[in-house]
């Protein structure tokens, strides 16, 4: 039979009532209180085995109360729960020293389970404070989808643990990558990212582990590869599954034996990075096909890591576009509402770009529309292309461009009256131009960056940065 004092503190009646009898049934002891004040005066005086606490309490933040617990108490876990339903939560309640975070509503039979395996085994886990960015927070999204990754992501954040990613293209692979990493333990290293779809297969080694003058041809100095520049910090292995076996092979030594050589090098260099690859392949698939290595796949999939569609999180649509319309207003463009027709019309749409579609939509009904509030109607018009995949999509969106842009430059410069904009108007239209027609030439030259280089007249390095930065999926060429 259980045994302990819980303390309990909500300023809701109903959840304390709820708390009390499913745990006084469980065999514990339990002290209910609505104020962070009384909670703080138990904790102080030795009192209680664990503790539940909602964040905000009339009297004052949990998160404030939180690092006094955790410094006079270490051994007392302390379990979240917040209506707050946000990534920050999650992870502010790991990085305080929470035992566990739950986001409210909460399953009983989940909660009480967490209690018991909390008090047989007590947890220490290291309070290192969080600066407050709940307006810059990396990912949006209150379905339980969501929270279930940010439970998952605040568990991992201080450790070293190797994690694969998998999803869809356009579900935010690289901003679970890159929030690992600006909250974890490396968060003061760097954070090197590469994608293996955008890199041609006969140099995929030397750019991640660097090569020496004279290795090959054309290498007419040392190069560092990506190993090295990520060094202390984390190595984002995008699109992991278009990885050539011979660099798999490689990769597979660094990780078993924590060491590497340059191409053309003989002297082993010692390498201290913390893993993430991602992929929107089954890789299960490609290893029954002889394509990537079963032993590599295992080293890589210590903790794996689902994101799911857009479809599948569909009510995250109103928070998403409330977001991603906070992002453009601070880049200049003006602000916009959204009515609840456009929500719904929103909701029922396929989303086949995912996240990222519905970004690109954002921007492009803030910058080509004077309209203050965006309607159903508005939108319909937006969504009326016929279905076509996410490359033709791309590509359909460059031909139909130099209307978008006419209607840009039309409607802008009438919404501001006879007041000046706000600068930056060619960086704005750059950026909506460069990403449509970059991903069209690739569409059109069937993945091959030479071509596309060619097509557009622009030098192959030089597309090859901007695939990187633009995070433009590259289609392999079947010629």
């Amino acid at each position: 039979m259980p045994t302990g004092t819980i303390l309990v503190a909500d300023d809701d009646a109903a959840i304390r009532t709820v708390l009390n009898q499913a745990l006084s049934r469980a065999g514990y002891t339990v002290r209910l209180t609505s104020n962070a004040s009384t909670l703080w005066r138990w904790v102080s005086s030795g009192d209680g085995d664990l503790v539940i606490t909602d964040v905000v309490m009339p009297d004052e933040n949990i998160f404030d109360v939180l690092p006094r617990m955790k410094k006079m108490r270490p051994e007392l876990p302390v379990l979240v729960m917040s209506a707050q339903n946000t990534f920050m939560t999650a992870i502010k309640a790991s990085e305080k020293g929470a035992y566990e975070y739950l986001p409210k509503p909460f399953d009983l039979k989940e909660l009480t389970s967490i209690v018991q395996r909390a008090l047989e085994e007590p947890k220490k886990r290291p309070a290192v404070d969080l600066d407050d960015a709940g307006e810059g927070m990396p990912l949006v999204g209150r379905s339980p989808a969501m929270q279930e990754i940010y439970r998952v992501l605040a568990r991992l954040m201080q450790t070293d643990l190797t994690v694969m990613i998998n999803g869809e293209s356009g579900t935010g692979k690289e901003l679970v990558a890159r929030a690992l990493h600006d909250y974890g333990k490396r968060r003061n290293g760097p954070f090197v990212a590469i994608n293996m779809a955008a890199i041609p297969r006969d140099l995929i080694e030397a750019e991640l582990f660097g090569h020496e003058k004279g290795a090959f041809t054309g290498a007419q100095n040392r190069s560092s590869g990506r190993f090295e520049q990520a060094d202390g910090g984390t190595l984002f292995l995008d699109e992991i599954g278009d990885m050539p076996m011979e660099a798999q092979t490689r990769l597979l030594r660094v990780l078993q034996q924590g060491e590497y050589t340059t191409v053309g090098g003989r002297t082993p260099i010692k390498t201290d990075v913390r893993i993430i690859a991602a992929t929107n392949k089954d890789l299960r698939h490609l290893i029954n096909q002889g394509l990537f290595r079963e032993d590599l796949y295992f080293r890589l999939n210590v903790v794996p890591i689902r994101l799911p569609p857009l479809r599948e999180r569909v009510e995250d649509i109103p928070d998403l576009v409330r977001h991603f319309f906070t992002l453009v207003e601070k880049e200049g463009l003006p602000a916009k509402q959204i009515d609840q027709g456009a929500l719904n019309l929103l909701r029922r749409y396929r989303w086949p770009g995912n996240v990222r579609e519905l970004e690109n939509l954002v921007r492009r009904l803030a910058a080509l529309y004077p309209q203050d509030v965006i309607s159903e109607n508005l939108l319909e018009q937006e969504l009326s292309q016929p279905s076509v995949s996410p490359m033709e999509e791309e590509s359909q969106e460059t031909v139909n461009l130099g209307g978008s842009v006419e209607r840009y430059l039309s409607g802008y410069f009438d919404t501001f009256g006879d007041a000046l904009p706000p600068p930056g108007l060619y960086h704005r239209i750059l950026r909506e131009v460069e990403y449509p027609l970059i991903s069209a030439a690739l569409a059109a030259t069937r993945g091959n960056q030479i071509k596309a280089a060619e097509l557009l007249g622009v030098n192959r390095n030089t597309l090859r940065k901007k695939i990187r930065d633009l995070d433009i999926q590259v289609m392999r060429s079947t010629r």
